[in-house]
């Protein structure tokens, strides 16, 4: 079983540092509100936790 995260977008990336910037689009994240469903890897998890104070997390097992 691949374990997925549903990441969604929660709070805008305006007046952000650039980096975080970048981390949200590398997730493919460009509006609030939009919800992505991504592998749950080690990268993913350490970009995730950069910017976890933007996003929400939900995990699932497919």
């Amino acid at each position: 079983m691949v374990k997925i995260l549903k990441v969604k977008m929660v709070k805008s990336v305006i007046a952000r540092p650039e980096k975080q910037r970048k981390i949200m689009r590398g997730l493919g994240l460009t509006k609030v509100n939009k919800t992505v469903t991504l592998a749950d890897t080690p990268e993913i998890r350490g970009m995730i936790h950069k910017v976890i104070h933007l996003v929400s997390v939900e995990e699932s097992k497919e």
